[in-house]
C-alpha cells in the first residue's frame, strides 16, 4: 500500500531529477548549443558551476528515486532523511552565494521543503 510518505519521497526525488536536467539543458547545453556565451575564463566557469550543480542534483535524485522505488524502508531511516535535507540546504547556500537567477533557489526550496514534510510525518 502506498502512503502519503511514499508519495512525498516519490515528488521529493522526481523534482529534483526533473528540476536538475531542466537546470542542466537550459544553463549549460542549449546555451552551449546557441552560442550565448563568448569563450574565456568567466564562461568556463559559468558552464562548469551549473552543471557541476545540476549533475549533481540529476545523481542525488536518481539514487532517491531508486531507492523509494527498490527499498523504501532506508528513505525512512532518519539519517538518510537529514542527510537528504542537509544536502537541500547546501544546494540552498550555493544558490545565494554563486547564481543570480530565481529559478534555481526556487527548484531546491521545494525540494527542502518536501523532506521536510517527510521528516515531519515520519
Amino acid at each position: 500500500m502506498i502512503s502519503t510518505q511514499h508519495i512525498i519521497f516519490y515528488a521529493a526525488y522526481g523534482w529534483l531529477t526533473f528540476s536538475g536536467l531542466c537546470h542542466f539543458m537550459i544553463d549549460v547545453a542549449f546555451q552551449k548549443l546557441r552560442g550565448v556565451r563568448p569563450p574565456g575564463i568567466e564562461t568556463s566557469l559559468y558552464y562548469g558551476l551549473n552543471s557541476a550543480f545540476s549533475i549533481g542534483q540529476i545523481a542525488f535524485g536518481a539514487l532517491g528515486l531508486y531507492l523509494a522505488w527498490r527499498c523504501m524502508h532506508v528513505l525512512q531511516e532518519l539519517p538518510v532523511l537529514v542527510l537528504a535535507l542537509v544536502s537541500g540546504l547546501a544546494w540552498l547556500l550555493i544558490t545565494f552565494l554563486y547564481m543570480s537567477y530565481w529559478e534555481p533557489k526556487l527548484n531546491v526550496a521545494i525540494f527542502c521543503m518536501l523532506i521536510f514534510v517527510a521528516l515531519f510525518f515520519r
